[in-house]
């Protein structure tokens, strides 16, 4: 299947957007009549343009307000379309995409809109050209993919067909399951968004919030599978409007469009419907991950000691250092943290890197590749162990291992033991806050590349403003990530720690971990614990027992508990948590990450 992007999904100038198209492996473009407007090049300078980069423009849009009550209007249109037509002659391409009216003379009246539609179907026909209609989910009249279908088989014209836009459909109360049945060869174009569920003018809601498959909550395989279903053979095309993604970086935003698209063709082709053609491209399956088996820090003169002393209250002791660099190995249980002096720009301390163990690396590496997220090897010494990784979109090595201590052969043991500690027992989860332009571009990252599932995505109010986290996980749950984002860039007013990260390692009791600690947890106000009796009608004593240790509490709405504690933050940026999940609880506490916010900054301004 072919691939293509409307250009109004990237950023910059037209030139800009077709260089980045290419460079991310498309095969088209739809060209975006603003684009065209605004550009220097002339219409014939753009289709060779994009010849060179062997690119093809496969639609030309959107041609806008067509049909009307008022003759003169109509009229007038016809006369525009021929200007449109000499364009689209000059760029060399067939299809151009006539969305539903939204004027205040729009017709309602479907023999007179089939009508208007058929006689500029002529014209395109006379030029070579055809007419893909498009119900705007927004249409003054025509708001649904049915109708137009309807209007489209009243016309009856063979230059005249339906352009479907998975946003107008899924966004709109009519069920797309008769789009398998529409006429074989009649959907000209097929155009691909995703979004959230929200609550909102259907416009705003399109013009703003619209995402690439995958990051947001529509169903796009089975929408697709639909469309396969009638026969529609031309290309998947992305067009998404979203403020983030016009005003990123187009190179990389095409990247993050192109992993999309892969990744759908890869769920189309593993799932695709019996009968229907298989013509979806499909990845290296991924692997199952087993694991955390290290997560490593990178710390300068300043963060280093800090982070060394959290550890070592945290009942974690220095047991390797390795043979060619300036890392240290520190260990409890099964958790491992590895600290990495050999950083070249000194400031906070940060998760520069984080392994993960694969029941098969190698088609964990193959895949990542296939999604535009080729592996790097490590710098090495002969006789090392050779670990691979990929970049995730916050700039985090991933390395992929078998699972075992292949790895650890690279550290010199310091004597010291991974005693029991204080009861640590292994990494929980990862918390990653997100650079905001690349929050959506994470969450697929970690689904499509590594394979784990969406788990919940999380709204809450902060000290400093709405925050949003979104977590996957494999079905094992021994591999959680939870990322971040604060939902508004922020001003000079901000907390001092930007982007926070943390590791979280679980316990099987959290009170007698607590008891063991030799550093103190980051205290919880009283507050906090009066209302946790009112809310869940908890026992007195078991609620003083929390407060003693600054152990806080959440329930799900099935009953299931965590029993949680943070630590201050350390090296400028990184903070510890423990956590005793009782079983069936499946959710990393957010209800409670306020408190941690502004008790993390109660204790640095009053240390």
């Amino acid at each position: 299947m072919r691939r293509s992007i409307a250009t109004v999904c990237l950023s910059g100038t037209l030139d800009d957007k077709l260089t980045a198209a290419a460079a991310a492996g498309f095969d088209g473009i739809e060209l975006f009549e603003n684009d065209l407007v605004v550009s220097p090049m002339a219409p014939a300078e753009v289709r060779k343009r994009c010849a060179d980069l062997g690119l093809s423009i496969d639609l030309y849009q959107p041609f806008r307000d067509l049909e009307s009550t008022d003759g003169g209007h109509f009229a007038r249109s016809l006369e525009r379309a021929e200007r449109k037509f000499d364009v689209m002659a000059a760029l060399g391409v067939d299809t151009v995409l006539v969305c539903s009216s939204v004027a205040p003379t729009a017709a309602d009246d479907d023999d007179l809109i089939a009508a208007q539609l058929s006689e500029l179907a002529g014209g395109a026909q006379d030029r070579g050209m055809r007419i893909a209609y498009e119900a705007l989910a927004w249409g003054r009249h025509v708001s649904t993919w049915d109708r137009s279908w309807r209007i489209v088989q009243r016309a009856d014209h063979p230059a005249l067909g339906l352009c479907l836009d998975s946003f107008h459909v899924l966004s709109r109360e009519v069920s797309p399951a008769g789009i398998a049945e529409i006429t074989p060869g009649k959907i000209f174009f097929l155009q691909l968004a995703d979004a959230p569920h929200l609550s909102m003018d259907v416009l705003q809601w399109s013009r703003h919030h619209r995402l690439f498959p995958g990051q947001g909550a529509f169903d796009l395989p089975g929408f697709v599978r639909l469309v396969l279903a009638a026969g529609y053979d031309g290309p998947l095309s992305l067009e998404v409007f979203n403020d983030v993604f016009r005003q990123s970086d187009p190179a990389r935003t095409a990247v993050d469009a192109m992993r999309s698209l892969t990744a759908l063709e890869d769920a189309l082709a593993t799932r695709h419907r019996p009968g229907a053609p298989d013509r979806a491209r499909r990845l290296p399956e991924a692997p199952e991950l087993t694991g955390h088996a290290f997560t490593e820090f990178a710390v300068d003169g300043n963060s280093g000691p800090e982070l060394r002393s959290a550890l070592r209250g945290l009942g974690f002791a220095h047991t390797g250092q390795h043979r060619t660099k300036p890392v240290e190995l520190w260990e409890q249980g099964a958790a491992r943290i590895v600290l990495n002096s050999a950083v070249t720009h000194p400031g906070p301390a940060a998760i520069s890197a984080f392994a993960v163990t694969s029941a098969d690396p190698s088609r964990s590496l193959a895949r990542a590749g296939a999604l535009l997220a080729p592996a790097h090897p490590n710098v090495r010494e002969p006789g090392e162990a050779e670990l691979a990784a990929i970049t995730a979109p916050d700039g985090t090595s991933v390395f992929v291992t078998y699972p075992g201590d292949d790895w650890r052969a690279d550290f010199l043991p310091t004597g010291a033991d991974a005693r029991p500690g204080a009861g640590l027992l292994a990494v929980d989860h990862l918390g990653l806050a997100q650079p905001f332009d690349h929050f959506d571009e994470a969450g697929l990252f970690y689904h499509s590349v590594l394979g784990l599932d969406h788990l919940a995505t999380e709204e809450y109010a902060a000290p400093f403003g709405l925050m949003r986290s979104r977590a996957v996980a494999n079905p094992s749950r021994t591999v959680r990530v939870a990322l971040t984002v604060a939902l508004l860039r922020r001003g000079d007013w901000a907390p001092a720690v930007v982007d926070p990260q943390h590791v979280a390692f679980t316990t099987a009791d959290i009170v007698a971990t607590a008891a063991a600690l030799t550093l103190p947890p980051l205290p919880v106000p009283d507050n906090y614990y009066d209302d946790l009796i009112a809310r869940f009608a908890l026992d007195a004593d078991f609620v003083a027992t929390l407060a003693r240790h600054g152990v806080l509490y959440d329930r799900d709405p099935s009953g299931h508990e965590l029993l949680h504690l943070y630590t201050p933050v350390y090296g400028g940026r990184v903070f510890f948590e423990i956590v005793e999940r009782r079983p069936g609880y499946d959710r990393f506490g957010e209800p409670n990450a306020p408190v941690r916010m502004a008790a993390q900054r109660h204790r640095r301004l009053n240390p």
